[in-house]
């Protein structure tokens, strides 16, 4: 790897060497598709995001050329091909689902007519559902259920700026944006219509004072939307944040429904 990362750091500083080292980018890509490689990955509990792997998607974008590609009866015009060997790979996509060449998905993972990017990664057991997004380089725990309509970030440039990452376990409602970088703890649960970017105030408001996160929420913590008022030249108005209601209790397990989570807080859905 350490060879691939000059070669990339190279080409990146100066874009006259890109063309001989093309083949260490293609290689990086295909390791990415592989599972070989990650942008982000946890160490001792701590996520590295290893820069230069994006800026290899970010090359591989400058090589590639714009092309046809017909699937059935749908047909693209993109620079990016899809992945493909999907049945080796024991992955299931619903049609018109996608996932880009250069995204990992495990085994057992469930992509309905949603959109994995390049340089994501989704863990075993994850249901993407339909019309839910996976951005560039995003990272998705494993036994995730990212709901209909759920929208995570992607983000590429700065290359050092840390992707978005889903722990675990987590349940995330249907229409919940996360974007920015924020990272969510394992086996929490977004409550529907959530915004977490990484300015939100994330209130953790279920003990007798409040308790605020910027950027990530803590594990097995249960949200919903919230609204909190401040102060403007103009008068007083409601800005959105997030609410920390409780914790998941330890008789729900991963497959719990988002239903069942918000009426142990007696929370209507």
């Amino acid at each position: 790897m350490d060879d691939l990362r000059a070669k990339i750091e190279e080409a990146f500083a100066d874009r006259t060497k890109l063309e001989e080292n093309a083949p260490a980018v293609e290689e990086t890509i295909a390791k990415l598709d592989a599972g070989e490689l990650r942008v982000a990955e946890s160490f001792n509990g701590s996520w590295v995001t290893h820069a230069w792997v994006k800026q290899a998607i970010l090359l591989y974008f400058a090589l590639r050329k714009m092309e046809t590609m017909e699937v059935g009866p749908f047909e693209f015009h993109d620079k990016i091909p899809l992945k493909k060997n999907l049945a080796a790979a024991g992955v299931r996509v619903v049609p018109p689902g996608v996932v880009r060449y250069g995204a990992f998905v495990e085994r057992g993972c469930i992509v309905m007519p949603g959109y994995v990017n390049i340089g994501a990664r989704v863990g075993a057991g994850t249901m993407v559902d339909t019309w839910a997004t996976v951005g560039s380089c995003a990272q998705i725990g494993r036994d995730v259920h990212l709901s209909g309509g759920v929208g995570i970030g992607g983000v590429l440039e700065p290359p050092a700026a840390s992707p978005v990452i889903i722990e675990d376990g987590a349940f995330v409602g249907s229409r919940v944006v996360v974007v920015e970088g924020v990272h969510v703890g394992s086996e929490a649960v977004l409550g529907a219509g959530v915004v977490l970017t990484s300015s939100t105030a994330i209130l953790d408001v279920s003990g007798p004072t409040v308790v605020e996160h910027r950027g990530s929420i803590p594990p097995r913590s249960v949200v919903i939307p919230g609204m909190r008022t401040k102060k403007f030249p103009a008068g007083e108005f409601g800005v959105p944040c997030a609410l920390i209601i409780g914790q998941r209790s330890a008789s729900t397990d991963r497959k719990l429904s988002l239903n069942q989570a918000l009426r142990d807080f007696a929370v209507a859905v």
